[in-house]
């Protein structure tokens, strides 16, 4: 039991991942993040902007090109795993019982999205955590075309990446002390990302109603 905590507390920390996984651990993660149902609680928005810190500070000793690519690529191909799950396997999660990796108020967020943005919620949704999880699935659930999808997809894969990973590399190569302040960047994002999730979620209830 004590290892199974040890390893959550490992995987929700950002700053140990990149440190002690380094560019292998940082790829899955964003990976896993970007389309598998049951990994929507691991660290998203704050892990690839401090992979770009670090990167900056020669922490995480990667070319910042390694990096982008990796990391885009990682989210393409994980939002496009999300979506055929959601086409050929998502009808099961209308049925499926609710547990700590799947709550079906997760798909009833996701879907709000989709009713006030449409196929843009694809690109707005890799700024918001879990709703960023369900997006590709429920795009893949509804049968979006997958022309459409994947457009929309590496839109969105990369102008995620670009701006935090990018900019979280040059904030950290200006300013190399932020390293010593990680804990305040993560706090300032889990603020920042809960606001918009629950100002985004109450905004498209309201127009749906």
């Amino acid at each position: 039991m004590d290892a199974i905590v040890e390893f959550f507390q490992y995987i929700l920390n950002s700053e140990e991942i990149i440190r002690t996984g380094g560019l292998i651990v940082i790829t899955l993660i964003v990976f896993a993040e970007n389309g598998l149902f049951f990994a929507f609680f691991l660290p998203g928005d704050y892990l690839v902007f401090l992979a770009g810190v670090f990167c900056g500070t020669r922490t995480l000793d990667v070319p910042i090109s390694t990096l982008l690519i990796s990391m885009i690529a990682a989210a393409i191909l994980g939002s496009l795993v999300g979506y055929l799950f959601g086409r050929f396997f998502g009808d099961r999660l209308e049925t499926q019982r609710e547990s700590f990796f799947f709550k079906k108020k997760n798909i009833e967020t996701t879907r709000k999205y989709f009713d006030k943005y449409g196929s843009r919620t694809l690109i707005i949704s890799r700024f918001l955590p879990i709703v960023r999880t369900f997006a590709p699935i429920l795009a893949g659930l509804v049968r979006m075309p997958i022309p459409s999808f994947m457009t929309y997809n590496v839109v969105g894969g990369m102008i995620w990446i670009l701006t935090l990973t990018g900019g979280g590399y040059l904030f950290g190569e200006q300013f190399p002390w932020i390293v010593n302040y990680v804990h305040y960047v993560i706090i300032f994002f889990l603020a920042i990302t809960t606001f918009t999730v629950v100002k985004g979620y109450l905004n498209a209830r309201k127009s749906s109603l």
